[in-house]
């Protein structure tokens, strides 16, 4: 269904908005994580490790849309927190792995916690019904779209 033209773009503000909730939630993640020392683009990374035993730096660029010289940077900050430990794959020696150490296990342990208390934040002035609208919306936005991820989430359910 087409919404927008070029004449009516101009108050097009799906996208702004869009946006905008993406950034407004990591900054109420940032809020919570302080103590922790980290980032919400490290609690990503940490919860995606633990929650879905993603272990390749090339699985987790995928999960998050980031290239490999980013995820580099982050895995580096991750291990200079002694969050994560990186490995070679024994079976070849061109891959690696990323795991958690002892001290992100602690710590991704407490993520759900914590994500779900900035989640409460942020969306916290919604009602149970209006939530599940909105989660139905955008999944059905992004598998229109072909999100792989939310893709594999659905078929998962």
């Amino acid at each position: 269904m087409q919404h927008f033209t070029p004449e009516n773009f101009q108050t097009c503000t799906i996208g702004l908005l869009l946006g905008r909730a993406a950034l407004v939630k990591d900054r109420i993640l940032d809020t919570h994580l302080q103590d922790h020392d980290v980032t919400a683009a490290q609690f990503k990374v940490l919860i995606i490790i633990a929650q879905f035993a993603v272990d390749t730096p090339a699985d987790l660029c995928r999960y998050l849309g980031l290239d490999s010289g980013a995820m580099t940077r982050m895995l580096d900050r991750l291990e200079q927190k002694h969050l994560i430990a990186r490995s070679r794959c024994p079976d070849d020696r061109r891959q690696v792995r990323v795991g958690l150490t002892d001290e992100g296990r602690t710590l991704a342990d407490r993520l759900p916690h914590i994500g779900a208390a900035a989640m409460n934040e942020l969306v916290g002035v919604l009602d149970p019904e209006e939530l599940a609208t909105l989660t139905s919306i955008l999944t059905k936005v992004l598998v229109c779209a072909g999100d792989t991820l939310t893709l594999m989430r659905v078929s998962h359910k």
